[in-house]
């Protein structure tokens, strides 16, 4: 009898009638920001990680060293339809991104938004420079994120309707994400936390959810043992993510950084989103999804993860901060709202790559060209396989029949890996990340030509190690396509297929 009179009075407080949704606002403002999209998708060139997928996707896997098989399958399918598109390639994020603007609007009329919240929840997902423009480029987190909004969306569904068969959705979908990154998990552990904190519990008495929740774990079987039987790579990632979060402020700029990539008016809906679901009234069915946010970001913390891991449930948290703001705020706050829109359009364009590449400055050092990742790290691909190609030339025709290439960075290896026909060059290696699992050089290859570095690694590698090329490209990230040298390396210390396991590294 208890847990009847629980489960009423939880549908009591769910809405009773939901509001229509507002179909011409939201999906204009989603149509808005899919065209801005559209019209950089094809702007400078393939970002060093684009390479990688495309490269990993012709070496289809059940898993990867540093991620899961969707990304590098989307590629692979992309690159099958239309070979070296750009425009295709990305085309998968710009498509989940749009949809995650209108799933997060479907979230403010869950919550019992009215039509102005609906339309508010997609202005503040379109004007964060982070979650849309993360859709020009095709990326693991570009995927992750819209999967957590539309998991998001069917458990927040399933409070109200409590139909069953939206939990084991929301399972599906966890599988699917599971074949991107390892993060959801740390999604699904919030929400029971909330659950068993706030109600309803009975959402964990749902056998679908635990039917799913084997599902989830039985598809993840080819994908853990490939990685139990290389040392649990993707697990070691870790250390090499806290590393590069310690360059860029460490845990003092994670919570900074992560309610900045909402954007100005949706760091304003994600701080009132997060209160509006713990203190609401109206909300109250939906007070477990209120610590989701604060516990993602103490797990993060803690292990030292990106800021940005954090941004999957903000499409639900913006949605419940929409529905407070509409309900609320009036007079001079509204004209308020207004600036803030205001302001957060013109901060998303600001960030978008609109900038024609010749009126593009070289960074000025290589911090900033590091800083700026998402625009430096897309030239130079170019240049780098041309030098290469004229040292691989300068070779005796007798050295070129036993040569191979080994990159000092992965992003190297998988551009000169793909434009191997192109420039005529030899099988492409490198130690490096994920690359360094697709393959070892064979012994037989007496002569390597290594890109990039110091000299140091090819000095403790071969007996005669000789620079024979540079590499320059006037906007490259410096180290990995601006001022590189090509190192010869002739007569290996001992066979490769000894030495590369212990050549291989994350960072």
């Amino acid at each position: 009898m208890t847990g009847t009179l629980r489960t009423q009075a939880v549908r009591q407080d769910s809405p009773a009638g939901l509001q229509p949704f507002a179909w011409g606002w939201v999906t204009a403002i989603a149509g808005v920001g899919g065209l801005a999209l559209l019209a950089t998708l094809g702007q400078y060139g393939f970002f060093g990680d684009e390479l990688y997928f495309v490269s990993a996707g012709h070496r289809l896997a059940v898993s990867y060293a540093d991620q899961g098989p969707l990304v590098p399958a989307i590629a692979w399918l992309t690159d099958l339809i239309a070979p070296g598109s750009m425009v295709a390639l990305r085309i998968p994020s710009l498509l989940i991104t749009v949809a995650a603007v209108l799933v997060s609007a479907l979230i403010a009329r869950e919550f019992g938004g009215s039509r102005g919240a609906q339309a508010l929840t997609a202005g503040a997902y379109v004007t964060s420079p982070f979650l849309l423009v993360q859709g020009t480029q095709l990326s693991t987190n570009a995927i992750d994120t819209g999967l957590w909004v539309f998991i998001s969306w069917l458990v927040i569904r399933w409070v109200r309707t409590r139909h069953d068969g939206l939990l084991l959705g929301a399972a599906a979908l966890t599988a699917v994400d599971m074949q991107v990154k390892w993060l959801i998990p740390f999604f699904w552990v919030a929400v029971v936390v909330g659950v068993l904190w706030f109600g309803p519990r009975e959402m964990l008495r749902r056998p679908m959810l635990w039917a799913g929740g084997a599902g989830v774990f039985a598809l993840m079987v080819p994908s853990l043992i490939w990685q139990a039987r290389r040392d649990w790579p993707q697990l070691g990632m870790g250390a090499q993510v806290a590393a590069e979060q310690d360059g860029v402020g460490g845990r003092a700029m994670f919570v900074p950084m992560a309610i900045g990539s909402a954007g100005v008016l949706g760091a304003v809906l994600v701080l009132a989103g997060i209160w509006a679901l713990l203190r609401l009234p109206a909300l109250r069915a939906y007070r477990f999804f209120g610590v989701v946010p604060l516990l993602v970001t103490v797990a993060f913390v803690i292990t030292d993860g990106r800021p940005y891991y954090v941004v999957g449930c903000y499409g639900a948290v913006m949605a419940a901060g929409a529905v407070f703001a509409t309900r609320k705020v009036a007079g001079w706050r509204k004209w308020a709202g207004v600036a803030l829109v205001l302001v957060s359009v013109v901060a998303v364009v600001a960030v978008m790559p609109w900038t024609p590449a010749a009126k593009l400055q070289p960074a000025a050092s290589e911090q900033d060209a590091w800083a700026q990742l998402s625009v430096y790290g897309r030239f130079g691909w170019g240049e780098l396989a041309q030098a290469t190609r004229s040292a691989y030339l300068e070779l005796p025709e007798s050295e070129r029949a036993v040569a191979v290439v080994i990159a000092d960075s992965y992003w190297q290896a998988s551009a000169l890996d793909l434009d191997r026909d192109r420039y005529g060059l030899p099988p492409v290696y490198s130690p490096n990340r994920g690359f360094g699992y697709f393959g070892t050089p064979p012994d037989s290859a007496t002569t390597v030509l290594w890109v990039g570095g110091d000299g140091t690694v090819p000095r403790a590698r071969c007996t005669d190690v000789t620079a024979v090329g540079r590499a320059d490209a006037r906007l490259g990230i410096p180290g990995v396509t601006r001022d590189i040298t090509l190192w010869r390396c002739d007569r290996p210390r001992a066979p490769w297929s000894s030495e590369w396991p212990s050549m291989l590294s994350l960072g």
